[in-house]
């Protein structure tokens, strides 16, 4: 009689058979060799019976973690009453509750004058829906963009993309010169509208993410955003926030424009208004609507059960105040994060804003430049295995290394930035206490174990072979 497999086995071969059939065009896959099987919150299950706190997944699609109770009774309650599935752009009750809820979270007077439009439901979707919207509206084609600006897949949301070798619209600095080879301040802006050899002389539009999220956590000050505002509003250049990784209380505020008092005129909304589930719309102000019989159109717009769950989402949020929980949280998230900056000189840069947090490596010799420790144990550490002859890790391998350090302590972690020297934390807007301390030993102990040379699992301040929060 032929044994059985147990479910271990039966998953094992999983990554292999993917990787011998799908496309190399896959990017979890290839630093998290992890089979999933359940998930809970911010935990993950792996098909070898491993835990994981899950800090990646999703790029700020699960507002609540995987699975959250009040999200499958959405599903559920969607699934039998009956009602299609798939209606098109019909009205129906459940697109119906989610269109009010949505508006309650909308920046002060904004949804007084807006209207909402349902589009595929990507995030590149949306992006392309609102840049046919103020074409249209304004009859005028140019476009600007801030440098680090990142928008996938489609031919007019990788013209803005920071990537992109070809891009045939504007582009200026963005508001982090610390970083960046080029110059920055809100000034820039308004000379490179006045300069007569830009490219951009009369934009139809102007596009900004209030955090630069894949381009490595990078918030835009208050002051500088509100300068865009006032001098995009004074030449009538509609601004559309980008707020498919901030919204939904990511950032501590339910719109992370709302952090400098910014109301934009178009707002690209995707990710965690799905409750996990695909969904995007685009927001805008009801002057600038036109009649777009023929306007371009998706036939899985508005996803029947990513408008349930999502609605029980933005309630979810709005009536256990998670804006607020998500600030003070954050803020002691990153306070305690910093002290890796203050310990290890290659560790460039903690920042972020809610639990939407990044921390950024530098090379050797940006690294020595700081002169960071004067004798303190991770300043030597740092000189010690990682000597400036040009034998040491750059930035994107440090990275690497402390990611896969997280994993082997049982948080997944990812990537992003320039050159992806930056690890990203994003955790579900439910975490407790206890898992953000749990959370929070894991890098701490993964960058002193990579300092050290060490590439094992080890014992440090997480003691994470044995200690687990669920």
């Amino acid at each position: 009689m032929p044994r059985r497999r147990s479910v271990r086995e039966g998953h094992e071969g999983n990554p292999r058979r993917q990787a011998a059939r799908e496309s190399a065009a896959r990017t979890y896959a290839r630093t998290l060799p992890i089979v999933p099987v359940r998930a809970r919150g911010l935990t993950v299950e792996s098909a070898d019976g491993r835990r994981y706190l899950d800090c990646a997944w999703g790029g700020g699609t699960l507002a609540l973690g995987h699975n959250h109770l009040v999200v499958l009774e959405a599903i559920r309650a969607a699934f039998d009453s009956g009602a299609p599935l798939h209606a098109l752009d019909l009205a129906t009750p459940v697109r119906d509750a989610f269109v009010p809820e949505l508006f309650r979270t909308l920046p002060p007077g904004f949804g007084d004058h807006a209207r909402v439009q349902f589009c595929g439901p990507t995030v590149a979707d949306a992006v392309e829906a609102a840049f046919r919207l103020v074409r249209a509206a304004t009859g005028r084609t140019g476009m600007l963009a801030f440098t680090g600006t990142r928008r996938d897949m489609t031919t007019g949301a990788l013209d803005v993309s920071g990537d992109d070798a070809d891009i045939r619209d504007g582009r200026l600095p963005s508001s982090q010169d610390h970083r960046s080879p080029y110059g920055s301040g809100p000034d820039e802006f308004e000379h490179g509208l006045d300069d007569p050899n830009s490219a951009m002389p009369n934009p139809a539009r102007a596009i900004l993410e209030p955090v630069q999220g894949d381009s490595g956590v990078i918030p835009a000050p208050d002051d500088w955003m509100r300068h865009i505002r006032q001098v995009t509003a004074t030449r009538s250049i509609p601004l559309i926030a980008d707020e498919t990784e901030t919204g939904v209380s990511r950032t501590g505020a339910s719109w992370a424009v709302e952090h400098g008092g910014v109301t934009p005129d178009v707002m690209v909304l995707s990710k965690a208004i799905g409750g996990s589930q695909p969904l995007a719309v685009v927001v805008h102000r009801d002057d600038l609507e036109v009649h777009q019989l023929d306007a371009p159109t998706d036939a899985f717009r508005a996803n029947r059960l990513a408008m349930a769950a999502g609605t029980a989402t933005l309630a979810h949020v709005r009536e256990n105040d998670l804006a607020g929980r998500t600030a003070e949280l954050g803020a002691r998230m990153l306070a305690q994060l910093r002290r890796l900056a203050e310990e290890f000189a290659r560790v460039g840069d903690v920042r972020g804003r809610g639990l939407m947090i990044g921390v950024e490596f530098a090379t050797e010799e940006e690294g020595a430049a700081r002169g960071v420790g004067d004798g303190r144990r991770g300043s030597d550490l740092w000189a010690m295995e990682r000597p400036m002859d040009g034998t040491g890790p750059t930035a994107p391998e440090l990275a690497a290394e402390v990611q896969q350090g997280c994993l082997r302590r049982t948080l997944i972690v990812d990537l992003g930035g320039r050159h992806a020297r930056v690890v990203r934390l994003l955790p579900p807007l439910t975490i407790s206490d206890e898992q953000a301390a749990a959370v929070l030993g894991r890098p701490l102990d993964a960058v002193e174990a990579v300092a050290r040379g060490q590439t094992d699992i080890g014992i440090g301040r997480t003691g994470c072979r044995s200690e687990w929060a669920g």
